[in-house]
């Protein structure tokens, strides 16, 4: 099995490469190898590989930046998995993507379903959408993995944000209105090698390709996240000049960015978890793995 990986140094790409070595000869790109936005590169490279699944944890992932840069996200959240649709449609391969909560309007307390309506409150998440349904139409054999809050011992996230500041800054104010579930990217690249398994040794007429929430169990908000971080580096001897009980509480409309995120990225995984019987731990699980790794 010949698989294409792209954004092989992001969170989720990097693991990528570790999970899915023993399954498969993986090609790995980055931006430098070929960039996303380049509709005639991206199919070239895909004709030239001829790979038998292609991988996309690649995205457009600055948030805040997209509100004014909505043409390149586009390119790169739509019309890149669409591409790669066809072009897997053509040669009968399969495409695996991720996509996140942002499609959610993310009000209220409930857990969203897969079959719940989607409501993007910001360029981001409304380019997300479009590419999942850009990818879903071009392609029947392809996997979307929605989640949330993903955090991996290589590359940026709130994790090391969170251990930088609290070692520089005598207090911090994190948002505590926002609730969700931070998920590994190890988790997510542990779980996509499981399902390109699947394929490899059952063959992919049966496989329930399709939409999918994968996420850690429990639920926080962007406060606790933060507590339980600087907690844990404590523990392990890491200096800090905040503690957990110095981390002050604000709320959305304290911290105003470009982008309107959702106070509610609670995913409800029971599909998944039902289809391919695989149970998802808990988020203090990751997170922990994740720190031991960089403390």
């Amino acid at each position: 099995m010949r698989l294409l990986l792209t954004g092989c140094n992001g969170q989720v790409g990097f693991e990528l490469q570790r999970s899915l070595a023993p399954l498969a000869e993986v090609i790995a790109v980055d931006r430098s190898d070929c960039d996303l936005a380049d509709a005639s590169a991206l199919r070239a490279l895909i004709q030239a590989l001829k790979p038998d699944g292609i991988i996309n944890p690649a995205a457009y992932t600055a948030v805040d930046k997209a509100e004014s840069d909505a043409a390149l996200a586009k390119k790169i959240n739509v019309d890149a998995p669409r591409i790669m649709g066809e072009e897997a449609s053509k040669s009968g391969a399969f495409v695996f993507h991720y996509s996140t909560d942002y499609v959610f309007e993310g009000v209220g307390e409930q857990f969203y379903k897969e079959a719940d309506e989607t409501n993007p409150q910001n360029v981001y998440g409304q380019t997300k959408m479009d590419g999942e349904q850009a990818l879903l139409t071009a392609c029947a054999q392809s996997l979307i993995i929605r989640t949330s809050w993903v955090v991996g011992a290589h590359g940026g996230n709130f994790a090391k944000t969170m251990l930088k500041l609290a070692s520089e800054r005598e207090t911090l104010s994190v948002v505590a209105d926002q609730f969700g579930a931070p998920t590994s990217a190890a988790l997510l690249a542990d779980v996509t090698a499981q399902l390109v398994g699947r394929i490899k040794h059952q063959g992919d007429k049966k496989f329930p390709y399709g939409l999918y929430h994968v996420v850690a169990a429990g639920v926080t908000n962007w406060h606790e996240y933060a507590r339980f971080v600087i907690e844990e580096a404590i523990k392990a001897g890491r200096p800090m000049k905040v503690s957990p009980e110095m981390v002050k509480s604000i709320t959305t409309s304290d911290y105003p960015v470009p982008a309107k995120r959702p106070a509610n990225s609670r995913l409800d995984t029971t599909l998944f978890q039902n289809t391919f019987e695989l149970c998802l731990p808990h988020w203090k699980d990751g997170v922990s793995h994740v720190l031991q790794q960089i403390l």
